[in-house]
């Protein structure tokens, strides 16, 4: 890609990738020359067995809302629209906040069934201090964890909180259905 100075991404777009590589067990190449062009190339394992399908497929029931109120909390615009499209396609009532400390202030005076927390958010309050502030507030406060990075102890730390899944970043519709109806399900 093309930077313009003064208007750079957020840096993750390489941390995803090679999250994703590591995940599929494939590796990156990188060549560059002072001056010129940098190539990525993306190497995979090639797999020459059958796919092996679930014997019962999950039904899009099995993770489909029921109008339950969600908060999706995240810095990233773009993530916060595609979690609200998805979330709403699958029947949930979204709402979403841009920071954990708007976050907090939301949730002061107004409940939510569930919160899609982004774990790493900046400026301000990660995803680990959001869910500390918010379980002052309600205790009992349902909440699933994601990141495009792999699992953290802090995320640990908010699940030992009552923090439900973590999900890994792309969002996929089976995925963050399942965990969010799981998490809403649990007693």
């Amino acid at each position: 890609t093309k930077k313009t100075m003064g208007r750079s991404g957020t840096g993750l777009g390489l941390a995803i990738v090679w999250g994703t590589v590591k995940d599929h067990n494939g590796y990156i190449d990188v060549q560059t020359e002072a001056g010129e062009v940098t190539t990525f190339t993306l190497y995979f394992p090639v797999t020459r067995e059958e796919m092996i399908l679930p014997q019962q497929k999950e039904t899009m029931e099995r993770y489909m809302g029921k109008g339950e109120s969600v908060l999706v909390v995240d810095d990233i615009a773009e993530q916060r629209d595609v979690a609200a499209r998805l979330l709403t396609k699958l029947g949930y009532n979204v709402r979403v906040v841009s920071s954990g400390e708007e976050a907090v202030e939301y949730l002061k005076q107004n409940k939510v069934d569930i919160l899609v927390l982004d774990m790493i958010m900046a400026p301000g309050i990660d995803g680990l201090g959001t869910y500390e502030r918010v379980h002052v507030i309600n205790p009992k406060q349902k909440a699933i964890l994601v990141s495009g990075f792999s699992e953290t102890e802090r995320a640990k730390k908010a699940q030992k909180l009552g923090a439900g899944a973590y999900v890994k970043k792309p969002y996929i519709m089976e995925k963050i259905g399942a965990a969010i109806r799981d998490e809403l399900d649990r007693k």
